[in-house]
Parts: C-alpha cells; structure tokens; sequence
C-alpha cells in the first residue's frame, strides 16, 4: 500500500516537472531527427564518368559495341542485393572527363579502347591471348577514387566473364546476418539513439529521489516507518513507464523516417527495461551525493556524458577488451550499462538473433543494475534516510 501511495505522489510530482519531462522524453526522437538528416546529407555517393571509344564491329548483319552495353551494365548493377552509390555518366572525350576529375565533379574516369569489342568477340571464339583494355584515370590519392575503381574493376571484369561465356574459377557466396545486407547507416545508429532517450532518464530519477530531500518531504516518509524498498520502488515505477514511453516515442520516429528492424520488438522492450533500471539505480547514486535539483543538473552532466559518449549510443565507439568472462568480452566501458544494452539491440534489431543470443548482455545489465542500486541504496539510506 506505501509502495502504491509513493507511485501516485512521485507520479504527481513528475507531471509538476512537465518541463523535464518533456526534456526525457523529446531528447530520443529529437537525436533521431538530427542523426537522419546528418545521415541524408553525407550519404556516401560516387560519380564515375565514362568515354566509350569502342568501334564496335560488324557481326553478320549487326553491328555489335560491347562498350554501349558495358555503360549500360554500369548504370544498373547491383552487388548481391545492394545497389551501389555510384552515379554512371558519359562523356565524350577524355579532356572533358578529366577536367571534371579536377574540379571535383567526379571521382573516376574509364576510357574504354576502341578495340574493346573486337578483343571480346575473339575471347569468346577461345583465344585466351588477347586482353580486354580499359583505362581508369583518377586521384590516385582520393578515397573516393580508389573505392570507385575498386568497383568498377570488379563490374568491368564480372561484365567481360558475361560476354565471353567463361565462368569464374572462384565463386564467392556472401550470407548476411539478418538485416545487415540492406541495413543503411541511419539503421546502424538506431540502436544507440534508442539507448540515448533512456540515459536521459538520469536526470528526471535524479530529481525525483533528492527533491523528497530538497522539499523536506523526505522526513514524513521517515515517520511513516517507510522501507528503502518501497520507497526505490514507488520512484523506480514511474520512471520506468517514463523510459519505456521514450523509448517507444524514439523508435516510432525512426520508424516514420525509413528505420527497418528484424528482431522481436518484445525483446526490445526486455533490453529497454532492465537498461531503464540500470540508469534509475545509476541516479540514485547521483541522487545520494547530492541534495538539491540543481546539484543534480550540475553533478549529473558528467556521468550522463560518459554513458552517452563512451559507451557507442550517441556514435560507434569500440576498444580492446580488458579481458574474458565465458568468452565474452568485457572493457573499460563496460562497466555502464549501455554499453550492453547497445549490443544487445543491434543483435537483436539488425541480425535478427533470439534472446539466447544476448544471455550474456543481460546478464552484466542484470549484475551492473544491482550493483548501482547496491551502492546507491547504502549511501542514500545514510545520508536522507536515516532519522538523526
């Protein structure tokens, strides 16, 4: 009944903070918003230019030009199932194709010899002898380039294997993990976005445990013989609907803006409560140390930077692990719970593994969150708790 009387107070006092609670719950869908159209704006997108020089030949009555049909190859392949960034144009002269490459309006020229379809069409009657030719010019020191001739070798090659009937000798098949052959770079961040609007829970659990202290209504809890249990539980309820509303609000939005996910959302909702009560037994920590909401906005910002910088959910951060448990690895940022949390999600949403396959993530959530509430409890118990 005390556990029930706390919810509906700290539910009530919560709605009194609507401004911080705006803040909670519009910081996830405001990230995604921001991140899409950081994502729109650099998608990675490559020009290459073509001179088609080839004569063709005469083929009975036809006139056959291999090089028309390799631009027309160039302009519509794709690699297993992704479709390349790259913009396929013809010019017609090499001068006009590499004033382009120096002013930056492509990356890649190919110049295809005038002979290009005679060398195919004495390949294919079974002369070995004779090689195709085609020319790349570009910034030998521009990424750009070198990712740009790196495909178009591999197009150009798989084209002229095409038209001369021959096979590969090596046939490579790649398998992706769920979602991760089609998975763009803004479905990539979405996992750690999702985390983001949780770690802002810090704040709004933060205040919530010290400004019982801060109005001095923490001395009519006292009286009433209430238990730290129910006191963690009552402000712990309420904050964890708050995060899993922020974390549905952040995954709608991403799902308005293109996000596409494999994985159970259920599981979804398991990673997003226990990362919830990790975070709200982080802010009791917080909540202990400090005895006033704006020592809170003051004494937080660091902890809530950290969970959010170094721990991969506002970008991919990755370090050596420190060592081993089970084979699973642990570092330094391992001990913040988002850091699990993150890998988790992406298992889950973009390689579309089960729940077995995130036992270990879960499991340092689950040890991490008692350790928070261990440490935090211990320490606000003796400084707002106990009757002196």
């Amino acid at each position: 009944m005390k556990t029930i009387n706390i919810i509906s107070k700290s539910l009530k006092e919560q709605m009194r903070s609507y401004w911080l609670l705006l803040l909670s719950l519009s910081m996830g869908p405001f990230f995604i918003f921001v991140y899409f159209l950081i994502m729109e704006s650099s998608k990675p997108q490559f020009t290459v230019l073509v001179v088609n020089h080839d004569m063709g030949i005469l083929y009975g009555d036809q006139t056959i030009n291999h090089g028309k049909d390799l631009l027309a190859y160039l302009k519509s392949i794709r690699v297993d199932s992704i479709a390349l960034p790259l913009t396929v144009k013809e010019v017609t002269d090499r001068t006009m194709g590499i004033e382009s490459l120096k002013t930056k309006k492509a990356d890649a020229l190919i110049i295809i010899d005038p002979s290009f379809s005679q060398t195919i069409q004495i390949r294919k009657s079974g002369d070995t002898t004779s090689a195709v030719n085609v020319e790349f010019v570009g910034d030998l020191t521009n990424t750009n380039y070198l990712i740009c001739a790196v495909w178009v070798n591999e197009i150009v090659n798989e084209f002229a294997l095409h038209a001369t009937n021959n096979k590969r000798i090596v046939v490579l098949k790649e398998t992706a993990l769920g979602t991760s052959a089609n998975a763009s770079s803004f479905d990539l961040i979405v996992p750690g976005i999702l985390i983001v609007s949780l770690i802002m829970l810090m704040f709004t659990a933060s205040i919530a445990f010290v400004s019982e202290v801060e109005n001095k209504t923490i001395m009519r809890l006292k009286l009433s013989k209430l238990n730290v249990f129910e006191f963690l539980a009552g402000i712990g309820f309420v904050q964890l609907v708050i995060g899993i509303v922020s974390v549905i609000l952040t995954l709608v939005t991403a799902l308005i803006l293109g996000f596409k996910y494999e994985g159970s959302l259920m599981i979804m909702i398991i990673i997003a409560s226990l990362t919830s009560l990790s975070i709200i037994a982080f802010s009791l920590i917080i909540a202990a140390i400090t005895k006033t909401a704006n020592e809170v906005l003051v004494v937080g910002n660091f902890p809530m930077f950290l969970f959010m910088f170094f721990t991969g959910a506002a970008f991919p951060l990755k370090s050596d692990a420190l060592f081993t448990i089970v084979g699973y690895p642990i570092n330094i940022q391992g001990l913040m719970t988002p850091t699990h949390a993150i890998s988790a999600l992406n298992k889950t949403l973009i390689m579309n593994m089960d729940i077995s396959d995130i036992i270990p993530e879960i499991i340092s959530i689950i040890f991490l969150t008692m350790f928070y509430f261990l440490i935090g409890g211990i320490i606000y118990k003796q400084r707002h708790l106990n009757l002196t």
